[in-house]
C-alpha cells in the first residue's frame, strides 16, 4: 500500500510542479527568503553542506546555493519530472539533485544543514519516524535541521476556507504530532518560532532541531558578563 501511495504522490507532484511552472509561479517568494534568513541565523556559512528535502523544481535549492560559494547543496524530491527539470535548469558543480522519498536515502557524507521547506506536512505522519531515523545517519554532532511548515492553526483554517488550494496530503502538524519521532531518533527541539508571511496572523513556523548530545561540560559565565546582561535587560524593559 505504501508503494502505491508513494507512486500516487509522485505522479501528483509531477503534474503539480509542471502546472506551476507553466503558470510562471515558480519564482522566489517571501517564504524562500525567510527560510534562507533562518538558515543564516542558525549558522549557515559559505562553505556549508546542505540537504534540502522536497526541493520541487529547485528554485529554493538554487537560491540557497548562491550563498554557498565554497559549499554545496543537494535537493531531493519524490517527483522524477521535477528533478529532471531542476537538474537541467539549476544543476552545477555545487548544486545537485536526486529522486528520493527519503525512506532509504543513503549518502557517503554528512550534512551541516538539512532543510524541510514546507514539506513535512505533505508526508504522512506514520512515515515521519523513518525519515528522522534516515536523516540521523546524515548529520554531525553540530548539524542543524531546519523545519519550516505552515502554522497548524493556519492550515486548519485553509482546510475550511481554501480547500481547493490544498495539496494531495496537506495535514496540520501540531508540534506534539512529530516530536516523538524527533526525540526517538536522537534529536531535540532547540527552538520554535511562529511568524507571519502572507497573512496578518502568523501563518508559518520555523523550527531548529539538533542532534541530541549530552553536555560533557558546562562553563559558568563571569560575574561581569551576568551583570552587564542584567543591566542591558533592565534598559530594554525601561524603554519598552
Amino acid at each position: 500500500m505504501q508503494a502505491i501511495e508513494n507512486k500516487d504522490v509522485a505522479e501528483y507532484y509531477d503534474k503539480f510542479w509542471k502546472d506551476l511552472d507553466a503558470k510562471n509561479k515558480g519564482g522566489i517568494n517571501s517564504r524562500h527568503r525567510y527560510i534562507l534568513y533562518h538558515l543564516k541565523k542558525a549558522g549557515l556559512k559559505k562553505n556549508s553542506s546542505v540537504l534540502e528535502i522536497g526541493c520541487g523544481l529547485g528554485m529554493l535549492t538554487s537560491f540557497i546555493g548562491k550563498s554557498l560559494s565554497s559549499g554545496k547543496i543537494k535537493g531531493v524530491d519524490i517527483s522524477p519530472e521535477s528533478i529532471q527539470y531542476a537538474t537541467k535548469k539549476y544543476g552545477k558543480h555545487n548544486i545537485t539533485f536526486e529522486v528520493n522519498n527519503m525512506s532509504d536515502f543513503k549518502s557517503g557524507e554528512k550534512f551541516d544543514f538539512i532543510v524541510f521547506p514546507d514539506v513535512l506536512e505533505h508526508i504522512p505522519v506514520e512515515a515521519h519516524n523513518n525519515i528522522f531515523a534516515t536523516i540521523r545517519k546524515l548529520v554531525n554532532p553540530d548539524s542543524v535541521v531546519l523545519i519550516n511548515i505552515p502554522n497548524p492553526m493556519a492550515l486548519e483554517y485553509m482546510h475550511i476556507h481554501y480547500k481547493d488550494e490544498l495539496q494531495i496530503i496537506d495535514q496540520p502538524l501540531h508540534t506534539y504530532t512529530f516530536m516523538k519521532a524527533i526525540y526517538d531518533n536522537g534529536f531535540y527541539l532547540e527552538s520554535l518560532k511562529t511568524y507571519p508571511i502572507f497573512f496578518i496572523q502568523p501563518d508559518y513556523q520555523s523550527m531548529i532541531v539538533k542532534p541530541y548530545e549530552a553536555f560533557s561540560i558546562m562553563k559558568q559565565k563571569s560575574n561581569a558578563a551576568v551583570i552587564l546582561k542584567n543591566i542591558w535587560l533592565r534598559f530594554l524593559n525601561f524603554i519598552n
